[in-house]
């Protein structure tokens, strides 16, 4: 059955709202661009997965050979593996030489399925599945210590998307797939409960009171927890042994994801996840 509650038309000549500027906390916004197009690449990002990849494919890496691997100046490539250092993804060690970091390791470890197929080629098929049926975004995610990773996404043909990117981070308590692992994968409740929007569950007792629901319904939901005018839906995606290896979600503005939908759309979610196999 396909999901049709959530769906409902832009209204022509409806002005947009204009973005809000954010210093210091990068949240997912409802980005306007022309059906089919395509955004253009960050390029400071694509540097830092290129190093990433070149620490993951060699037993250490130099910034020499960072530097004419990304074609840029070496204090460039300098500043790329001290970054990716203070950060725990890269390790110097000696000889002004870096190492794959222990969260880069952990996540190598944890992003390979026992045959060799990654879990982002694995669950491709369930976003390209989960895009089909809603016409939004899905999008895919892991943990990375107490924040989810994104690793993948099938952005929505419609003009107004959600816009996180692969490679970006973002909180688990306020988002619909950083409470997968909350509820699911033994992640401990963070410190801080920073806020985001004025929806955003800001003391222990009502994050526990919504960990409690996503352990009952199997889904979990962001009613605009982490962003004004996005709503968005996600479940766990569970390996051979039962464990939560990834979560997939969906996500879209309030205009086509009515409160009133969330449930099933959580169902129709919770449903493709489960599809999942090794």
């Amino acid at each position: 059955m396909r999901y049709h509650g959530g769906m409902v038309a832009q209204q022509r000549g409806s002005r947009k709202p204009r973005p809000r500027a954010v210093a210091a906390r990068a949240q997912p916004v409802a980005a306007a661009q022309a059906p089919g197009a395509r955004a253009m690449p960050v390029k400071s990002l694509s540097k830092g997965l290129r190093t990433l990849e070149m620490l993951l494919a060699s037993e250490s890496v130099g910034t020499t050979e960072v530097a004419l691997a990304l074609g840029v100046d070496k204090s460039a490539a300098s500043r790329i593996l001290h970054t990716l250092a203070d950060c725990g993804f890269a390790l110097q060690g000696a000889g002004r030489r870096y190492q794959a970091g222990p969260k880069l390791r952990a996540r190598a470890h944890a992003l390979t399925l026992p045959a060799g197929v990654s879990i982002r080629e694995r669950a491709r098929p369930l976003l390209e599945r989960l895009h089909e049926f809603t016409q939004e975004t899905a999008h895919l995610a892991v943990r990375a210590d107490d924040q989810v990773l994104y690793l993948d996404k099938v952005d929505t043909d419609l003009p107004l998307r959600v816009d996180r990117p692969v490679g970006t981070l973002s909180p688990l308590h306020c988002t619909a797939l950083g409470k997968i692992f909350l509820a699911f994968a033994d992640a401990p409740l963070p410190r801080k409960l920073a806020s985001f929007t004025s929806r955003t569950p800001v003391s222990r007792e009502a994050l526990q009171e919504a960990i409690d629901r996503i352990r009952s319904v199997g889904y979990s939901v962001d009613d605009e927890e982490f962003a004004p005018g996005i709503r968005c839906v996600a479940a766990p995606l569970r390996d051979a042994s039962g464990h939560v290896i990834a979560a997939i979600g969906v996500s879209g503005p309030t205009a086509r994801i009515a409160a009133g939908h969330l449930d099933d759309l959580g169902v129709l979610v919770k449903g493709i996840a489960e599809q999942f196999s090794l």
